[in-house]
């Protein structure tokens, strides 16, 4: 499914070759690459290949409709209901990216395409908890409602941990510790963020361990905040600016007044 395919398939010892070439790929940030590797043929592939493009356009804000044919191709193919929803979980990925980006305000239809996953993926499967994390970044994002976003990530921490899901529960982790960090607690956002940039740095996850090592430096002191920052500014230099959302947070200082 391509819920696990999107969530670290690859990245240990003895997993599919295809699928080891395709995270490695992706973690370089060549997302078109390793969706290259994807025949379309099946309905697990066709999802991977659409999660892969969708992830693509939330980390370069670009190539929006190779994402959406990708995506209806995998909405074509989808038989059962876990694929169905798993379909419907994608779309409504896209659909926020589009909006939080501010490409387009998609919002409705982040929102109704996330509820169609919900009726459709069983509680309790692997691909709950991905639903769940999803929910969660409406919730905070769109909806300002940090309460439920807490409650969603919450979720989606349980579900990855019990599934071993070791990405998306680096991807809770630093939601979680970003909604602390927001209300003051510091040592809870410190242990959230570090271990946010743990899982990634042993995953060899690049493109997203710049995000996190920025994450960290918010909730770290001085000279630690500056040093992380220098790495995930050297990190997003080297795989080309990407995320592009990052890079405003990486900015210089303004020089001091004189």
């Amino acid at each position: 499914m391509a819920y696990t395919a999107m969530s670290g398939t690859g990245t240990t010892e003895g997993d599919d070759p295809l699928q080891t070439a395709v995270w490695r790929l992706r973690s370089r940030a060549c997302w078109a690459d390793a969706a290259a590797l994807l025949t379309p043929t099946t309905p697990a592939a066709s999802l991977q290949r659409a999660a892969l493009l969708v992830e693509r356009c939330l980390y370069t804000g670009l190539h929006w409709e190779e994402a959406e044919d990708a995506l209806r191709t995998a909405e074509a193919q989808a038989r059962s209901d876990d694929e169905r929803g798993a379909a419907a979980c994608e779309r409504g990925q896209l659909a926020y990216a589009a909006t939080v980006l501010g490409v387009r305000d998609r919002a409705d239809e982040a929102r109704a395409a996330l509820g169609r996953a919900a009726a459709l993926i069983t509680p309790g499967a692997p691909g709950r908890a991905l639903l769940d994390f999803r929910r969660g970044l409406l919730a905070e994002n769109l909806a300002h409602a940090p309460q439920a976003a807490r409650a969603a990530y919450r979720r989606a921490h349980a579900g990855a941990t019990a599934h071993g899901d070791p990405l998306l529960l680096s991807t809770a982790w630093r939601h979680l510790a970003g909604l602390a960090l927001r209300d003051g607690e510091l040592a809870e956002a410190r242990h959230g963020f570090a271990e946010s940039l743990r899982i990634r740095e042993e995953l060899g996850f690049l493109v997203g361990t710049a995000p996190a090592l920025a994450s960290l430096a918010d909730a770290e002191t001085e000279p630690e905040a500056t040093r992380l920052r220098a790495e995930a500014t050297r990190l997003f230099r080297l795989l080309g600016g990407v995320p592009t959302w990052l890079a405003g947070r990486l900015a210089p200082p303004p020089p001091a007044a004189v």
